[in-house]
């Protein structure tokens, strides 16, 4: 653990917590840093060359800094006013951009082609209302590794939405999904190539590009029953790791791993009980081996050796939604 990273932790209603020393001290980002107060924080985003430049969708809009979030300004764009609840920036081409936004504002995709200055409203169907959301909500964007033309959304509670041109146009997918409440979304290059599309009682994957979807069945291989965050590795895409609770927001949770592209599964050991379901992790582009996980209510948790142990930060936090990590 490096004294001088970067560590950024989203939370739901405290703004951007924020530790330039590795985890010994935090502060938060608040209007002497360019972010309005008490900021709802629904996801950030790194750039994948340039690791201090960081995006931050809002309550109120879509929010950039470019030292690390020691500052941040507000993005003059479609969405200010919205909330914006997902983000991807292309790996391949990182002036392409998409954003999604939704609960309580309406439901949208965005496309941007100029690094994030400018964006374009795209149109993706979603539903005016869903079941227990109301509004539905895009819980994430997961651009192919291996053709970067095509994009997969999963909307919280309207199913699953497919672009294959970049962004510009949108259909329909996985329509063999039965249940349509997703929260995350993910594609591993492989091999073999794999989608995963994490639903609230279930994971859905498909080899096929989409054509064809087989559940996991959690309940009878996980120890929960609710998944929530999904990331895989960046040098090793048969790695994937799954945060899973007993329900939202939940009494405890687990973080679940494979090394085999979804074949089999292992739950890691964590310091001690979660305090609610898993929720969000990241993995570190740079050091892959380091993994930073969070738990709905608080809980922060670092692995320096790709997930085989684990210890727990000091400080808690209020409602975690997402964490970014800056090498020193």
């Amino acid at each position: 653990m490096s004294q001088r990273e970067t560590i950024l932790v989203g939370t739901v209603g405290q703004g951007v917590m924020r530790s330039a020393d590795g985890g010994e001290s935090w502060g938060r980002a608040g209007p002497g840093q360019g972010m309005h107060s008490d900021a709802v924080i629904r996801c950030l985003a790194s750039h994948p060359r340039q690791p201090e430049v960081i995006f931050a969708g809002t309550d109120l809009g879509l929010y950039r800094s470019e030292d690390a979030g020691g500052h941040w300004r507000r993005l003059d764009t479609p969405m200010d006013g919205c909330a914006v609840w997902a983000l991807a920036i292309d790996d391949d081409d990182p002036t392409r951009m998409l954003a999604g936004t939704g609960t309580p504002t309406p439901g949208g995709i965005y496309q941007s082609v100029d690094g994030g200055e400018t964006w374009q409203a795209r149109s993706a169907g979603f539903a005016a209302d869903c079941p227990a959301v109301g509004v539905p909500r895009p819980t994430a964007i997961a651009i192919d590794p291996t053709d970067h033309r095509s994009i997969w959304v999963g909307i919280e509670v309207d199913g699953v939405r497919r672009s294959r041109d970049g962004g510009a146009t949108w259909e329909r997918a996985g329509e063999q999904i039965t249940n349509p409440d997703v929260h995350n979304v993910v594609v591993s290059a492989g091999p073999p190539k794999k989608i995963f599309v994490l639903v609230n009682d279930d994971v859905w994957t498909s080899e096929d590009d989409g054509a064809s979807w087989s559940a996991l069945g959690v309940r009878r291989i996980f120890p929960w029953h609710y998944p929530r965050g999904v990331a895989v590795r960046p040098d090793d895409p048969r790695v994937v790791f799954v945060t899973v609770g007993d329900t939202t927001p939940g009494r405890t949770g687990a973080i679940m791993r494979t090394t085999d592209a979804g074949r089999t599964w292992e739950s890691l050991p964590l310091p001690g009980q979660p305090n609610s379901a898993m929720w969000t992790l990241t993995i570190s582009r740079q050091n892959p081996d380091l993994v930073i996980a969070g738990s709905r209510y608080g809980n922060l948790y670092r692995s320096d050796d790709g997930g085989d142990s684990w210890t727990r930060y000091w400080r808690e936090f209020s409602e975690i939604s997402s964490i970014a990590w800056v090498p020193a």
